[in-house]
């Protein structure tokens, strides 16, 4: 898969930088650099003001609705890109592959990279629990991307949109096999699946070495097949076989037409 995202027509415009003589050692500054914001723009902070701390602090507005607004904006690009990049995928690998991408696992990766959940502005006695949600981190980088929208226009918004695209586009090899469950429940979903089943059909050994084995059925149909010492690693086992089976059914379309 080639690193970079196609736009379109155009290529993405540049971000413009926010202040001139921000402080680029501030998790602040590198954010708001990062979204094309100027550091002092009142929607910074808004995109970054967690409800708790909003609920401590007089007039402090959180970043909510601005979330409402960036998880449209995101949703919309994201397919937009998908659509131009990848032109002979399926509706269901596109939609699976803009899944993982606005995933609140996936934006948080993304936001934790680029410092986003150590500007975070949180209630306190909150801090170490709501900086480790992955919601929390997700819903600020939805937030900036709706910041950005909104002082700069939709063509900014649209080049940050690429970065947390492509961002999660090659992470998405290493979270697949980090944890294939998780894969292999976004793509049945995405085809209008119903989420995977497992099932122990097998335990084999003495109780202090027994070996599980499980079948993962997706449709009523048996995907997988996967044997460990716990249950738990033989569902992962058998999520990963159900994922190899179906990357072998789909058709060689070439890097550029696939996701």
């Amino acid at each position: 898969m080639e690193a970079s995202l196609a736009l379109g027509a155009s290529a993405a415009p540049e971000i413009a930088l926010g202040s001139a003589a921000m402080d680029e050692t501030s998790p602040l500054s590198r954010v708001a650099l990062l979204f094309g914001l100027a550091e002092e723009s009142p929607r910074v902070l808004e995109a970054l003001t967690h409800p708790s701390y909003a609920h401590e602090v007089r007039d402090a507005r959180h970043n909510q609705r601005l979330e409402f607004l960036g998880d449209a904006l995101l949703g919309f690009v994201t397919g937009e890109l998908l659509f131009e990049r990848f032109p002979n995928a399926d509706e269901g690998e596109l939609t699976r592959t803009r899944a993982q991408i606005v995933s609140a696992q996936a934006l948080s990766e993304f936001g934790r990279h680029h410092d986003v959940a150590s500007a975070l502005r949180l209630g306190r006695g909150q801090q170490n629990s709501l900086q480790d949600s992955d919601n929390v981190v997700a819903d600020a980088v939805e937030a900036l991307l709706a910041a950005t929208y909104l002082d700069h226009g939709l063509g900014q918004a649209k080049a940050v949109c690429a970065l947390v695209v492509e961002f999660g586009l090659s992470q998405a090899p290493r979270r697949a096999a980090l944890d294939p469950k998780s894969e292999l429940q976004t793509r049945t979903q995405a085809l209008g699946h119903k989420a995977p089943l497992y099932e122990e059909v097998q335990r084999e050994g003495p109780a202090h070495d027994m070996t599980f084995e499980v079948v993962v059925r997706v449709a009523d149909n048996v995907a997988g097949r996967g044997r460990g010492r716990n249950k738990r690693s033989a569902e992962q086992e058998a999520a990963r076989d159900a994922l190899a089976a179906f990357d072998a059914q789909r058709p060689d379309h070439g890097d550029a037409g696939t996701p």
